[in-house]
């Protein structure tokens, strides 16, 4: 345990009283930190779409304070059905002094309501009550979220904000309407306190007008034609595939679809998945890159066509659900051509199915590079051995001589 696990008394009651907590633990790579959620029952990987995985809060913070465990805190699940919305402020406060950038300030005394220094004492998370408007939902330095994400929770109340969370919706819109939604300045983040480190690739498409919300875009891919085989690899069944590797190429593909090729947000969906392992961050290429990066870039690189909303779905709601995602295919089979629609779904489907078999050659020769390698090694090993015998050979026989006179 490294973190300052909050206690009840340091919390709303309005946290506390659900079971909506998770442990998380922290590893670093390039200097910052990787959030990875725990599920405080067992020690496994935790999901924010999967409540089994979640417990109430004396559970959470009893696996988090044990001297013999790998989660260094806690954090809270958004969900749909509850009433809280996150609001995350990062890299807007300086840890040694405390003073905070004006835009923060302005967004925290608007919302006021209970306010928290984050994990890494640069940023901020606000609580508050209230629905996310439609639309984008991070900007900068700003992420808004309710559902299908988790805050990891200090306690660490900041001074003259209330203690208890407030029913803002107004302050929430305005924060919104003018911190994060107008679509005229400049890109969305790449941070995200609930993910820990972001992936970025140059070869991505701008993402900006097909953003999906993360519950959304999993619900979205569950009911597609290959929503089966998505399903089983957003739980972690490998069974299909010869190796992790090509079940990872092959979910990083269909989310490639589904995110518009943001970078950013694909990486942060695998690592809410089943697949998510100590791999991903691991550093297997010479110019720095890790495996996850690789991966996301190839399977962006790889995808040609990616996912539009239909014209009368252009803001993306926050709020979904089954019956939301019924209407949109409906709409959207009565606003399009069906037979368009499903050779345009066969032909990707296609194309995944090209990019995975070139996966398993690229797999297969890069296995036979490695043996050839290695067979190449361990010659040039003998051939440094024998030459290293005579050079001792030749050194004795030069001992043995006297100088001539």
């Amino acid at each position: 345990m490294s973190e300052s696990i909050p206690t009840e008394s340091e919390l709303p009651d309005s946290l506390i009283s659900r079971d909506q907590w998770l442990c998380w633990r922290s590893e670093e790579r390039d200097g910052k930190m990787t959030k990875i959620p725990v599920d405080p029952a067992s020690g496994t990987f935790a999901s924010t779409t999967d409540s089994a995985t979640w417990s109430d809060f004396e559970t959470a913070r009893n696996r988090a304070t044990r001297t013999a465990t790998e989660a260094v805190g806690i954090g809270f699940v958004f969900v749909d059905s509850g009433p809280n919305v996150g609001v995350d402020l990062d890299d807007c406060r300086i840890q040694e002094t405390g003073k905070t950038r004006e835009w923060a300030t302005d967004i925290i005394e608007r919302l006021d309501s209970f306010t928290e220094i984050s994990p890494s004492g640069t940023g901020y998370h606000v609580l508050v009550e209230g629905s996310l408007p439609e639309g984008r939902n991070r900007k900068g330095d700003i992420e808004l979220y309710e559902t299908a994400r988790f805050f990891t929770v200090t306690g660490d109340h900041v001074e003259g904000t209330p203690e208890d969370i407030r029913q803002r919706q107004q302050p929430l819109q305005a924060v919104h309407s003018e911190y994060v939604s107008p679509s005229d300045s400049g890109g969305e983040s790449s941070s995200s306190e609930s993910n820990g480190n972001t992936v970025t690739s140059g070869t991505e498409p701008d993402p900006s007008a097909n953003s999906l919300p993360d519950q959304e875009l999993i619900e979205r891919a569950k009911d597609a034609a290959n929503g089966e085989k998505f399903s089983q690899l957003w739980r972690g069944n490998t069974g299909s595939y010869e190796s992790h590797s090509e079940a990872d190429m092959a979910l990083c593909s269909i989310l490639a679809f589904w995110t518009g090729g943001d970078a950013s947000q694909l990486d942060s969906l695998f690592r809410e998945s089943g697949l998510m392992r100590g791999k991903w961050d691991e550093q297997h290429f010479a110019d720095g890159s890790t495996y996850g990066e690789k991966t996301i870039e190839r399977a962006i690189a790889g995808t040609s066509e990616f996912y539009e909303p239909p014209a009368e779905d252009e803001s993306n709601s926050t709020e979904f659900s089954q019956d939301d995602s019924d209407d949109r295919r409906r709409r959207e089979n009565h606003n399009g051509n069906p037979n368009q629609t499903k050779d345009r779904e066969s032909e990707r489907l296609d194309r995944i199915e090209e990019l995975e078999t070139k996966l398993r050659e690229t797999l297969d020769e890069n296995e036979r590079l490695q043996s050839k390698l290695e067979a190449e090694r361990e010659r040039r090993r003998k051939l440094e051995a024998k030459l290293e015998a005579n050079r001792e050979s030749d050194e004795d026989e030069d001992g043995s001589w006297v100088p001539w006179h």
